[in-house]
């Protein structure tokens, strides 16, 4: 019994109070933001090597190449690169991002974000929201931080300031819509320290109206913007195919210039939106882009989209034709903020539309910041769309136009209906459809026409004591007293063969016998399972 007792199985020493287990949930997610971060990196990389390889005058090795790569992935971010060979020596900063190469970064991080806080078998771990959000974050930003360094020892070196909040900002948004994403969307309550006017106020629908009246007005005013860019390439043709082609002789080149072409054209959609709003956008040198013309020499590189540019001088009718584009966008954002509700006042109708066009201003302010940017340090410094201008600009517009176009609509769909006449109730209804004969015509009419299926039906005889009723004077009425309408006889008319009739003379016809005998119950029979 000692022996049992000395050598018997040791149980598991009880975990400490301060040692926490390490969730492997948690590592994936982190491995996963980091993952996100190096594919993005990965196809800039091999992008950029292909043209490298395909290009017959490299200017540097393969060293160079993947410098430039890193260099590109944080310009995707928004941050600033610096060109140091210049012909002045002072760097260059290179500001403008292509709006389309924004999209690998974020679709790359929210695929992280909400592969990270959804579970594919009830036994797997689930993290909460936060901590696949903080997860997802540390190891997208651990290789942001390395691919800056890296960047640092190329041809076009990030600038360290701008890449530290450039980068932590597209991966938060990023990564915030992810794990949004993966709970379900889910509209939950605000958070309590703040005020509770602030609470109740955003729980009313007036607010998600005027997001989404606020949304169409802004892509509106984009489609508008593309529209307008897409007519001034058509019309520049001539002048877009030779810039094209004078860039470079090479397909390599031309595929680069190309590709460049086409991650610009959501900055010149924005660009167009800014042109039809009034403000315009800045072409270096201090000139300005608008409908009403602008004057003076811009420093513009030689660029294909930058030909469509119109002609300097002021401005035409064709040019201001594009004022319409606004008004359009502001008829949009009325349309959209009408509740469906006929119990919503017009107050809080025009309070909407308000609101609409504030969201529409604040996101054109926000595409203006995004698709500007320096292109130098002198001449280039201010380059395209300015953010509060074209931002004030969509307010104004979509205010002024919203607002009336919102109530009106909301008068015309909730109008009084037009119901029918009132009628007095001690009024004599008359009875013209029975006391006319119109209906014994029509139904003369509708038995000649069916042949023998309608029989005949023939007036009932009139018995000698109701024709003596009928003999008797009715009192007159008085001249105050209402009328009484008289009820009307019914006649129920039973045992109507309504089948054809068979003709004088002709044989019976014997009854025709059964088909199948007649089903006197059903048997449920029990489904048995077949041998195995």
């Amino acid at each position: 019994m000692t022996q049992v007792t000395e050598r018997g199985t040791r149980l598991s020493a009880a975990p400490r109070a301060g040692v926490r287990r390490r969730s492997p949930a948690a590592a994936a997610c982190v491995v996963g933001g980091a993952v996100a971060a190096g594919l993005g990196l990965g196809f800039l990389a091999v992008l950029v090597i292909v043209l490298w390889i395909s290009s017959p005058y490299p200017d540097s090795g393969p060293g160079g190449a993947l410098h430039l790569a890193a260099g590109l992935w944080l310009l995707a971010h928004g941050t600033e690169l610096l060109r140091y060979e210049t012909l002045s020596g002072v760097p260059a900063p290179v500001g403008v991002t292509p709006l389309l190469l924004v999209a690998l970064p974020v679709l790359l991080m929210r695929r992280a974000a909400r592969l990270g806080g959804a579970a594919d078998e009830d036994d797997e771990e689930v993290l909460p929201a936060t901590a696949v959000f903080s997860a997802v974050l540390c190891g997208y930003l651990a290789v942001g931080a390395l691919a800056t360094v890296y960047a640092a020892g190329g041809p076009m070196p990030a600038d360290p300031i701008s890449a530290a909040w450039h980068v932590p900002l597209v991966a938060v948004l990023a990564a915030a819509g992810g794990v949004w994403g993966a709970k379900g969307r889910p509209l939950g309550p605000l958070p309590h320290w703040l005020p509770g006017g602030v609470r109740r106020g955003f729980v009313r629908p007036r607010y998600a109206l005027a997001l989404r009246a606020g949304a169409g007005g802004a892509l509106v005013l984009l489609g508008g913007g593309a529209l307008l860019v897409g007519a001034s390439l058509a019309w520049h043709g001539a002048q877009v195919q030779a810039s094209f082609l004078s860039l470079t002789g090479v397909w390599s080149g031309r595929f680069a210039v190309l590709l460049l072409a086409l991650a610009l054209i959501p900055n010149a959609m924005v660009w167009g939106a800014a042109y039809a709003l009034g403000p315009g956008f800045a072409l270096g040198a201090e000139v300005t882009a608008t409908p009403l013309g602008f004057a003076g020499a811009p420093a513009l590189p030689r660029f294909p989209l930058l030909e469509a540019l119109p002609a300097a001088g002021p401005g035409t009718p064709l040019t201001w034709a594009a004022a319409g584009v606004p008004v359009v966008a502001g008829l949009a954002v009325g349309w959209f903020a009408v509740r469906r509700a006929r119990e919503v006042s017009y107050g809080e109708t025009a309070l909407t539309a308000a609101l609409g066009a504030l969201v529409c201003g604040l996101t054109m302010a926000g595409l203006a910041a995004a698709a500007a940017g320096p292109l130098g340090s002198r001449r280039l410094a201010e380059f395209g769309p300015v953010w509060w201008a074209t931002g004030a600009a969509a307010f104004g517009w979509t205010l002024v136009l919203a607002v009336p176009v919102a109530v009106g609509v909301h008068a015309w769909r909730y109008r009084p209906a037009e119901g029918p006449v009132a009628v007095d109730a001690q009024a004599p209804v008359g009875d013209g459809w029975h006391d006319s004969g119109v209906r014994e015509l029509r139904w003369e009419a509708m038995r000649k026409a069916s042949g023998t299926l309608v029989p005949e039906i023939l007036p009932e005889p009139v018995p000698p004591v109701a024709a003596a009723a009928a003999a008797v004077p009715v009192p007159p009425v008085a001249a105050g007293a209402p009328a009484v309408r008289a009820r009307r006889a019914v006649t129920v008319v039973a045992g109507l063969d309504l089948g054809p009739r068979p003709e004088p003379g002709a044989p019976p016809v014997p009854p025709v016998p059964p088909v199948a005998p007649p089903v006197t119950g059903v048997r449920v029979l029990a489904r048995r399972k077949p041998p195995a």
